[in-house]
């Protein structure tokens, strides 16, 4: 398989926000490794035997589903111990295996932001591809200038899948994706920036990156854990009109 280039993120606090419930909270986060670059459609199809018709763009139309099967492909591999475990479309994440996975959206907000504070980590039109650009499909990776942890891509070209459920009581089992996309306009290309979709998902401008960082401990790790998951879900009574049924 095409190699996958990694970065080594040092660990550090960041903010992350949820604008439903009009949280702000800081995590603290472990040294982790994450992508260089979005997974590629030729690295997709060398692990998942699909076609690949533009080698050195981002894969998308790739479900959540389908990104973290490919996480553990990617670490059978390189014969590393799998991240995730399957009870059909359940998905447990070990937090102490060595293998890739999806990062948590604190840890891609992190990587992404590299010291910075503010919307984004450099002038839009030279590290992003946006609606500005005026193209009408992913570019190929690399193409603009990376941010400070020498990522590519992390703000526009395509979204991100993440690790974490968007906001499960009033969307389920949506997982956020991040960063924005070719299609967006400036504002939805922020680091702070969040939108979800269902895991079965796909579409013509999310993909994904890869992150690696083995964790002690179980259910919880780098800003995500399974209690809170639990307790975000709860809700008292009906559901408002607009919200996704929980299934």
């Amino acid at each position: 398989m095409d190699e996958i280039e990694l970065a080594r993120i040092a660990g550090g606090t960041v903010t992350l926000h949820d604008a439903r419930r009009m949280l702000r909270w800081s995590v603290d986060l472990e040294p982790f490794e994450i992508g260089v670059f979005p997974v590629t459609e030729e690295q997709l199809a060398e692990l998942l035997d699909v076609p690949s018709v533009h080698p050195r763009r981002p894969a998308v139309e790739v479900s959540w589903l389908r990104a973290i099967r490919f996480c553990n492909a990617a670490s059978e591999w390189e014969g590393l111990d799998p991240a995730y475990g399957f009870d059909g479309e359940d998905v447990t994440w070990h937090v102490d295996a060595d293998g890739y996975r999806l990062p948590t959206e604190a840890e891609w907000e992190l990587a992404c932001r590299a010291g910075s504070t503010g919307a984004t980590y450099g002038p839009l039109h030279e590290v992003a591809w946006t609606s500005a650009d005026g193209v009408s499909s992913p570019q190929n990776v690399g193409a603009k200038l990376p941010n400070l942890n020498g990522l590519f891509d992390i703000l526009g070209n395509v979204w991100e899948w993440c690790w974490d459920l968007l906001d499960p009581a009033r969307y389920d089992s949506y997982r956020v994706f991040r960063g924005g996309g070719f299609a967006d306009d400036a504002f939805s290309v922020r680091a702070g920036t969040r939108r979800g979709g269902a895991p079965r998902m796909s579409h013509e401008d999310v993909g994904f990156r890869l992150a690696r960082g083995a964790m002690d401990g179980q259910d919880a790790a780098q800003g995500w854990s399974a209690a809170v998951d639990r307790e975000r879900a709860s809700i008292d009574g009906p559901l408002p009109s607009g919200w996704t049924p929980r299934r």
